[in-house]
Order: C-alpha cells, then structure tokens, then sequence
C-alpha cells in the first residue's frame, strides 16, 4: 500500500478540499484565484492538519503546476536551489513551504526575487500568526489567510470519504462502528491527518474475518489513539452530562471537581466544546463580578484552538481554575433575561420622541431631538429624562451583587443615579 492514508486523501483539485468553504468555496478568493488562473504567493496559517499542504495540493493540482514541498527546518539552502531550477526549466511550480516562520535569512535572500519573478508561487504554512512571526519582507509580498478549525462534521466527511474512495482511501473492505466514528470526529480535534492515522492503524491492526471484512470497533480506535471514550455515550448524552457537570463545578467553586471534568474533555480531545463553554460560564457565572477573568479567558481560549492539544491543556487549566476561584455573579444574565421576557410580553413600544433618530432624510422627526438633553454638557454626566417607553418607564432589570470590587463600583453609580432622581423629583 503506497504512502499512508494521509498522502493518498490529499486532494487534488480545489472541489476535493475538506472544509475551508471561505477560500475555497464558490466565490471566495482563492477559488477564484485559481478560476482565473491568476495565482500569487501566499501564507496560510491555522492549526496542525486543518488543510494547509492540502489546499497547496489542490491549487498544484486543480492549474496542472508542478508540486513540490519545502520545510524551512529541515531542508538546505541546495534544496531550494533544486526547485528554483526545475521551476525556471519547467516555466512556474507551486511550492508548499512548511514552517515559514523558521525560515533563516540565507534562505529567504534566496528566495525573495523567485517570488518577485513568479516562477515559483510559494504557499506558506505555519501555525504562528504570520503578522508576528513573518519577516515584512516575506509578508509584503504575499497575501495571508486564516484557515479556519475543521469541525466534527468536515472530519467525517473525510473519513466516509476514504472509506468509500477504493482509490485513494482504504483499500480494505471495513465495517466501521458508529461509535468508531464519532470517536475519531471528536477526539481529533479538527486534525484531519490525525483522523486519518487513526482510522489507518485501526484497519492495519484489525484482521479480517472469515469473508474478508474488517470491523472496526469503539474499543480498536480506542486503542489506535491511545485515549478513552470517557465523554460521550452511544446518544451522546453523556458529553453534554460532562459539560454540564464542569459548569456547575465551577459555578460552585470546586476547583478539584472543575479540574477533573475538564480533564475528561481534554482527554477526548473536545477543545471546541470546552472552549465554546468556558467563554459562556466566564460571561454568564462570573460576569461583572470579575471582568478582568472574561477577558483572561478569550485570550487563554483563542490561543489554546491555535496551537491545539497536547499544549492546549495548560491554558485551559488557567482558565478552570481562575473561574472555579473567583467571584461570581449572574446578575447581567438575570437582567437582560428580563428585558426579553418584558419585550415579550409589551411588545415593541413606541421610544420617547426626544430619543428618535431625527437625522436621516425625510424624517418626519426632525427637531424632536431639540429635547433631548446631552448628559456630557451636564457636571455629573447625568440628566433626568425619561428612556424607556412610557408602559415600561419605571421597569428596573440590573441589580448588582456585592461579589466583586468592579461590580460594587456598578452599584455605587447605580445608587447614586437613583438618589439624583430622587432629588430632582423632589
């Protein structure tokens, strides 16, 4: 069996791409790029094995060009100097070069005016944020895209592909358990050459029976990735159980009990999950009671999908346990909760006429914005005018909790608005 699975499912024209559908679907840029066959270098970055040689493949593939790749550790100044010239014999090649960020000043000397005279449009791939980790040089001449995190739908896409694909996929007949396949979607997290591995080394290790047939089972791929199918049952309720259970954890404060929940999404690979839930337990548990955790969390969370797992697990410790410690409050969720349910119920209320847009042209409201007072022309910053609608004009949703330092300052103003109304109305 030639190369591994990983190679043979490379795809080779731009239709064949997993994922990615905001560059290479219909009418997105690198789609169109390769339409009009009007190539330029670029650099492409985002996680491990979401589709960066195989978008490379695909443009090589899809304009007829030769292929050729490149990593910027590994391989010598002599080697580039190989592909420049096949590049110049052949008339143009399209060079997938890994770890552009490593790349060495000798090496990007050499390479610069290749770009400069396009006989090799160089595609970049790195992990790394080109906009800090590229030299302007480089960056200058080159467009960048973000490739985006391959979702558990995009993997088994890929996977059923390569089943069903006698060509390029596996070669063996298979009989794949759902519960196999649900695993490699998930605890892969997005890494679809690590998805391809697995379900590789589940068939390599699987005999087949009596009529040929290779099943594969939850407990083989359990084995083939080296992880446990802790987090999910067949209905997929116990994933849900799991994320359920760290948020009430942490809501609680347990550090130990947050931290273990945790670490059976981490071990199922589900870093999606546990970052779409931890931003949500950061805004909606802790919320005013500590801001300054909200943003820690957005932070730790959008550079852990970067870099992926096993890395990933640091940052997300950070985030469990800075939320299970600190203080908590759902007061902004309570309010805006009864915002909606008096909206819901009121309807859309005619807004105070000094508060309309009188702008815009035609407004049949021009002047009416004469009545409204501008509170910063005001020493406290503050004016006694009615905002709400009239139904609702005395409707109170926020109040705040004494959990936190920045949410008693909120209360503080809150306080002092309400003795400001009280004084004037008397």
């Amino acid at each position: 069996m030639p190369h591994n699975l990983a190679l043979r499912m490379r795809p080779q024209t731009i239709d064949q791409v997993i994922g990615q559908k905001h560059l290479v679907g219909e009418g997105k840029i690198i789609r169109r790029m390769v339409e009009a066959n009007m190539l330029s270098s670029m650099i492409l970055y985002g996680p491990p094995g979401i589709g960066k040689t195989s978008i490379a493949s695909a443009i090589a593939g899809t304009t007829q060009y030769a292929f050729r790749t490149f990593n910027a550790t590994t391989d010598s100044k002599k080697r580039l100097q190989e592909i420049a010239d096949e590049a110049t014999f052949s008339g143009g090649l399209v060079l997938m070069l890994d770890e552009i960020h490593r790349l060495d000043k000798t090496k990007q000397d050499f390479l610069l005016p290749l770009l400069e005279n396009g006989n090799i449009i160089m595609i970049g791939a790195t992990t790394e944020n080109p906009f800090f980790s590229v030299t302007p040089a480089i960056r200058s001449r080159v467009q960048i895209f973000e490739l985006e995190p391959l979702s558990k739908e995009d993997i088994k896409e890929a996977i059923l592909l390569a089943i069903n694909d006698k060509d390029r996929g596996v070669e063996v007949d298979i009989k794949l358990d759902n519960q196999a396949l649900d695993f490699i979607t998930t605890a892969t997290n997005g890494d679809l050459r690590s998805a391809f591995n697995s379900l590789e080394l589940a068939v390599m290790s699987t005999p087949p029976d009596n009529k040929g047939l290779r099943h594969i089972t939850l407990d083989t791929v359990e084995n083939s990735l080296q992880r446990s199918y802790i987090t999910m049952d067949k209905n997929g309720d116990g994933h849900y159980d799991v994320l359920s259970a760290l948020q009430k954890s942490i809501r609680g404060s347990d550090v130990n009990a947050s931290l273990h929940y945790a670490a059976r999404l981490i071990e199922a690979g589900d870093l999606p999950s546990l970052a779409r839930r931890l931003t949500v337990i950061a805004y909606e548990d802790i919320g005013l009671a500590n801001p300054e955790a909200q943003m820690h969390t957005v932070t730790a969370l959008d550079a852990a999908q970067k870099i992926g797992f096993p890395e990933a697990r640091i940052l997300i410790a950070n985030v469990v346990i800075d939320l299970a410690l600190s203080p908590k409050s759902n007061s902004a969720i309570t309010a805006i909760d009864k915002a909606l349910a008096d909206l819901r119920k009121s309807g859309n209320l005619p807004i105070p006429r000094h508060l309309r847009d009188g702008h815009y042209a035609g407004s049949k409201e021009l002047g009416n914005a004469e009545n409204y007072k501008y509170p910063h022309a005001y020493p406290e910053k503050w004016v006694d005018q009615q905002y709400l609608p009239d139904k609702i004009k005395n409707a109170s949703y926020f109040s705040p909790n004494e959990t936190g330092k920045y949410e008693r300052a909120l209360g503080l103003t809150l306080e002092k608005i309400k003795q400001l109304k009280t004084q004037k109305s008397d």
